[in-house]
């Protein structure tokens, strides 16, 4: 039986559906040098289309020390005042990433360095929060796709510093967690997008205390069971775990296909499925 005009349409899409991985790596690894080896040579290996989301450690906050900037964190954020914003953008843009992209290079990857302001690829505005003024913080807005994608098809392998600019002259120092969620929902139209996010843990834990508890699956629904139910119910997830988890979620009714969490260390088995915690829709 022949294809329907619709039906020849979407086939043709599927077809036309080329993978691509979004990797975030944390702190734990580009504060140590020889983890941040290991860890570019492993990513290199992976065939296809790629794209790495980078934190910024703590040098940025020892170089604060240096200078005599008073640092100050709020549930884990960094508060961004002006002097601050220079440090990160010096750190996290200048230092980290092109550190990121010269090793990339001698390991056969054609990659290149980019922060949001970039050729407008990460559109974001300073964060409004009732309570708390997080100085130059910024929330995305948009991401450019066309130049992302554009890049992605000439064989560039995308290194983002989480730096983006709200496109009136402003810098804005963003999460880096929420630019590879971003640029995962917004690439998602285009690729079929695994988001792995990288950090100290195995995976999501049933007991942080236990590496082996591990969750190697995990949905919306027993992701409910877990979460803590009331402000003097601890839970069974780490709390720390809970803002990834909700990105994570997010992320795939946005169009992600997949979502990994899991030790950096373990990129090929994160990405074969055989380490980690895959979160999936259901």
């Amino acid at each position: 039986m022949g294809c329907t005009g619709r039906s020849f349409r979407n086939i043709k899409w599927q077809i036309a559906m080329e993978s691509l991985i979004i990797i975030k790596i944390g702190g734990n690894i580009i504060d140590d040098e020889k983890s941040l080896l290991s860890f570019l040579q492993n990513f290199s290996a992976i065939t296809g289309k790629k794209i790495l989301v980078h934190g910024g450690g703590k040098l940025a906050t020892q170089l604060a020390g240096k200078l005599g900037v008073e640092q100050t964190m709020i549930d884990g954020r960094r508060i961004t005042d002006a002097e601050t914003l220079k440090i990160v953008t010096m750190v996290y843009a200048g230092y980290i990433n092109k550190n990121i992209v010269a090793q990339l290079q001698t390991n056969g990857i054609n990659a290149i360095g980019l922060t949001g302001a970039d050729g407008n690829s990460i559109l974001a505005h300073k964060r409004n929060h009732p309570t708390i003024d997080y100085g130059f913080a910024g929330d995305v807005d948009a991401i450019n796709s066309d130049l992302l994608s554009a890049l992605l098809e000439k064989d560039i392998t995308i290194v983002f510093a989480p730096i983006t600019h709200d496109k009136k002259g402003q810098l804005l120092n963003t999460n880096a967690d929420t630019i590879a969620q971003e640029l995962a929902k917004g690439l998602s139209k285009k690729y079929k997008v695994t988001l792995i996010y990288s950090f100290e843990k195995a995976g999501v834990l049933l007991d942080v205390n236990d590496e082996n508890s591990v969750i190697r699956k995990l949905d919306w629904k027993y992701y409910q069971q877990l979460k803590p139910s009331s402000p003097d119910d601890g839970g069974k997830i780490f709390a720390g775990m809970i803002p990834k988890l909700d990105n994570a979620f997010a992320a795939l009714n946005s169009g992600v296909d997949k979502v990994i969490i899991g030790k950096a260390e373990n990129l090929k088995e994160l990405i074969n499925g055989s380490s980690g915690t895959t979160i999936i829709n259901g």
